[in-house]
């Protein structure tokens, strides 16, 4: 099911979350922006209106950086290492920036969309029933 109101199906088509959370755009309407700094998300959509306070990605962007961008650079130094050879210096100054960049990069498009995920799927915190 959708969080969506009745009405909304008519006035917004769902849209991929790949599409809106990796632009860092409104997951209803797919115009307003997702967030209001680096990766801080908006209150409400400057389009649509849509409430967006359900939002909160947690760790889980952060998570899959650490493995995505683990994966990568180790791989890539190993190479290096093991082909080339170099001193210690010249990794800590190639990988050093490199892992650096590469979680700052991907760390909004990924927020946004676990964001998106969360719109399309009506995540919600969990709840034991009594």
């Amino acid at each position: 099911m959708s969080n969506q109101h009745p009405m909304d199906k008519a006035l917004y088509p769902p849209l991929s979350p790949l599409s809106t959370g990796w632009r860092g755009r409104c997951p209803r309407c797919g115009q307003g922006r997702l967030f209001k700094g680096f990766i801080t998300p908006v209150e409400r959509c400057s389009n649509c209106g849509l409430d967006l306070n359900f939002a909160d990605s947690g760790d889980g962007p952060a998570v899959f950086i650490i493995m995505i961008v683990g994966f990568i650079i180790v791989g890539l130094a190993l190479a290096m290492e093991f082909t080339l050879a170099p001193p210690i210096w010249v990794h800590m100054i190639i990988w050093l920036p490199l892992t650096v960049g590469l979680a700052l990069g991907m760390l909004r498009p990924l927020k946004g969309l676990m964001i998106a995920q969360q719109y399309r799927h009506s995540a919600q915190e969990g709840r034991l029933d009594d």
